[in-house]
């Protein structure tokens, strides 16, 4: 089991939107089944309160909040930007496009800025603000599975940082995808647990 310096330690939030995680949500309804049956809400809330207590750095890895024209003049929208400027994910000004209510950052906490692709890292700031704050391992939670959380997981191992991946603290838009995903995790991840487990180590780490 990973034993974690609590001062080394971020806990990564990905995409912690409305429109993921709330009844209403443009793209909840996709979610939710895989979110459901894994407990991702209770889950999210447990990894980041643990994490709060044991006193480790909280770091939110937000979306690209859509605006009119993103993507319209891209040579290569990727397939997922198409979805999003077709649906407006995430869009700016929105109650969709805002932070669930139970993950609202709080004082010390780090946003990064917002990715364009599905990694939290590629354009944005989240690794200097890693480095600064002297953080050398990572615990990945939130959406989506297959797209952000596994790309931003892969993309800190190849920066040189400890990775772990709580499993049922991330969902898909199908079981299918979230066996996928979790095939590809031991490829990456340092540590693949669950958030009862996590919580347990957190708790003897404090």
């Amino acid at each position: 089991m990973t034993e974690y310096d609590v001062g080394r330690t971020a806990v990564l939030l990905v995409d912690p939107y409305n429109d993921f995680l709330s009844e209403g949500g443009k793209v909840w309804p996709r979610v939710k089944d895989v979110a459901i049956e894994v407990g991702l809400l209770e889950n999210l809330r447990k990894v980041v309160s643990a994490g709060r207590q044991a006193g480790m750095q909280v770091v939110f890895v937000p979306h690209r909040q859509w605006e009119e024209g993103d993507y319209e003049d891209w040579d290569h929208p990727n397939p997922t930007q198409r979805q999003v400027q077709e649906r407006h994910t995430f869009a700016r000004g929105t109650w969709g496009g805002e932070f669930h209510p139970d993950f609202q950052p709080q004082a010390g906490d780090v946003v990064a800025r917002q990715h364009w692709g599905q990694s939290g890292f590629a354009n944005t700031d989240l690794d200097f603000q890693l480095k600064q704050h002297g953080l050398s391992h990572v615990i990945v939670i939130g959406l989506l599975a297959n797209t952000c959380v596994d790309t931003t997981a892969r993309f800190a191992m190849e920066l040189g940082y400890h990775v772990t991946l709580v499993r049922d603290a991330t969902a898909a838009y199908s079981a299918q995808l979230m066996h996928a995903a979790h095939l590809n995790a031991p490829t990456y991840a340092h540590s693949i647990t669950t958030t009862a487990d996590l919580v347990q180590t957190l708790e003897g780490a404090r």
